[in-house]
């Protein structure tokens, strides 16, 4: 039988005894940190290879609760063009409307005041921007399943946008099947802020398709080093999106990377800890049982 103080004193456990807990309530322990990381798919880390510093966001795209969508200005209901423009906003206002998961800077745009977002955009399966000359540039689709497909218009032809749920045009093109694909002039990449040294984000997938993996560059460097980077660290296919002063990144409403100005358009991730708006979730459902955009010029 026990005496007072020896019920009272706090009970001790050897590591032998510590072990005899066995491999059951281990496996319970790790079950329950997969568990955990499960519930937050779109992971931001900060990395550095090849002497490069970066962010690496990656969003599993198996997870039935992750949904990447673009966000726009003023909660405009298409993307700036020739026609219409909704103007820009800070990221710090995006961001803070989102309410995401990540929030990071998107394709280019003009500089002008119409500030017309380049290429054409797909979001949450229906046309944010469609112009049926738009031939430049790499677009990253997203068809039904979430599956990932780049194509390059100027040598795999005009992307099939009317069967994207997502689709954002940007480049030049970086990897191509797994090695440095690099061409940006027959693309249509002229300006020198572009091809020269310049601070840089980037988005492409690993062979497979299972995840992408969106990254956001803390040094200046080359396209041939992002492309050599984004290599190393896993992907097949990859390109370049919109940097400089539009160079951004929140993470868990968490501002990053400040963009040096306002923007016109942003990547969106939600994820199980910060769910999609119920609307966003229904489109991908008649996105899933056939529903399409319809082509307007």
């Amino acid at each position: 039988m026990l005496s007072q103080n020896e019920a009272n004193r706090p009970r001790q456990f050897s590591r032998r005894a510590f072990l005899a807990l066995g491999g059951a309530a281990l496996t319970q322990v790790f079950a329950q940190v997969e568990s955990v990381d499960a519930a937050r798919p779109a992971r931001v880390i900060r990395r550095r290879v090849a002497g490069i510093p970066f962010y690496q966001t990656t969003i599993d795209l198996t997870d039935p609760k992750t949904f990447i969508t673009i966000g726009l200005p003023h909660r405009a209901p298409i993307a700036n063009s020739a026609h219409v423009s909704y103007g820009d906003e800070a990221f710090g206002r995006i961001v803070a409307r989102s309410h995401a998961a990540v929030v990071a800077n998107g394709t280019f745009f003009s500089t002008d005041g119409e500030k017309r977002v380049m290429g054409n955009v797909v979001a949450e399966g229906r046309f944010l921007k469609y112009s049926p000359w738009e031939n430049y540039g790499t677009t990253l689709g997203l068809r039904a399943g979430n599956e990932p497909e780049m194509v390059t218009a100027r040598v795999d032809g005009k992307p099939d946008w009317q069967e994207h749920w997502f689709s954002i045009t940007s480049g030049p093109r970086l990897l191509r099947q797994g090695k440095v694909w690099l061409a940006p002039k027959s693309e249509g990449f002229r300006d020198p802020r572009v091809l020269g040294v310049a601070s840089r984000a980037a988005i492409g997938f690993p062979r497979g398709g299972k995840k992408l993996v969106l990254v956001t560059f803390l040094a200046n460097l080359s396209l041939e080093r992002e492309a050599k980077i984004m290599r190393a660290i896993g992907c097949y296919e990859a390109m370049n999106l919109d940097g400089g002063s539009s160079l951004g990144l929140a993470s868990h409403s968490k501002i990053l990377v400040r963009p040096g100005r306002e923007l016109t358009n942003v990547i969106v991730v939600y994820d199980a800890k910060h769910p999609a708006p119920t609307a966003l979730k229904d489109s991908w459902t008649m996105f899933q049982r056939g529903d399409r955009p319809t082509l307007r010029a």
